[in-house]
């Protein structure tokens, strides 16, 4: 994927991989021509178990095999990967380790979440997630905030070219570094926290940008990765804001131009400027927020 602008990784809303263009007719009995993104299965196998089948749109299977393992407490922080082995033609991908692993019992215990495509958790994730402590110093300016959504919002990707889709980001003070989309938001998650396994990136001074709503499920997955700051610009479900609390996470939602709504870890937030000082989000903006949020 060629690298341009500010970030590390990003979508390439032309690659012919991820969407494909599909005849229709539209309000008016009109022949018409769209873009719709593709969905296909994606087998994850830890050495030699099936883990689970996820819907994906296909790229990066390396990083959402790792990011999903990790955020599902079946990689530690010393296991040491030995291979990942990816079959485009089985659509399978096996991550293989050091240390031999077992979770016949662990998963037994799933729990659908609200996640689009079917997402899933473990029943003992929240073991781990009531274990972790987040970076009290971690700090958000609202410049930084006003200037990361102003370049994420219009970043080239596959929702501004054929929708249906979500997007996130990993931040850095006002910058972006790794822009992730996926048919479900989980994994888009999962693709960054597996970059982020595979290069040794702390997570400690990182902000987590989604399009999607502020759910249980996001806050449980960055709490899990160890990133402070969850921003959308969607909004919140009550157990979300209920978790980051608990958590200590800083929550930050309907993130729109100069507008914000922070819900929990306020204490982190740096107001450097003037919000009537600064632009507020266009009108077109606004209504394809609304429209990301599904």
């Amino acid at each position: 994927m060629a690298v341009t602008g500010p970030y590390v990784l990003q979508p390439d809303p032309h690659d012919p991989r991820l969407s494909t263009s599909v005849s229709g007719i539209d309000q008016n009995g009109n022949t018409v021509e769209t873009r719709v993104v593709t969905e296909k299965p994606l087998t994850l196998y830890l050495n030699a178990q099936e883990v689970v089948t996820m819907m994906t749109i296909g790229d990066h299977p390396d990083l959402l095999a790792v990011g999903y393992l990790k955020n599902q407490n079946m990689l530690a922080d010393d296991d040491v990967i030995t291979e990942i082995d990816y079959d485009d033609d089985l659509e399978v991908v096996v991550v293989r380790t050091e240390r031999e692993t077992d979770f016949e019992e662990k998963l037994k215990k799933k729990v659908r979440t609200s996640g689009c495509a079917q997402g899933t958790v473990f029943g003992d994730v929240m073991e781990g997630f009531e274990s972790i402590s987040l970076s009290s110093d971690a700090r958000l300016k609202t410049s930084w905030l006003h200037g990361l959504t102003k370049v994420i919002n219009t970043t080239p990707s596959l929702y501004l070219e054929a929708g249906a889709i979500h997007g996130c980001v990993l931040c850095q003070e006002d910058r972006p570094l790794v822009y992730m989309e996926d048919v479900g938001r989980h994994n888009a998650v999962d693709k960054i926290a597996g970059w982020m396994v595979l290069n040794n990136i702390p997570a400690t001074d990182k902000i987590f940008y989604t399009t999607g709503r502020l759910t249980s499920e996001m806050v449980i997955k960055t709490v899990m990765m160890g990133i402070p700051i969850l921003v959308s610009r969607s909004g919140f479900t009550a157990w979300g804001v209920e978790l980051a609390r608990q958590a200590g996470l800083t929550l930050i939602g309907r993130a729109r131009g100069k507008r914000f709504v922070a819900l929990a870890g306020q204490e982190r937030i740096d107001f450097d400027l003037d919000p009537a000082q600064m632009e507020d989000e266009p009108e077109r903006n606004r209504r394809k927020g609304s429209v990301t949020s599904l």
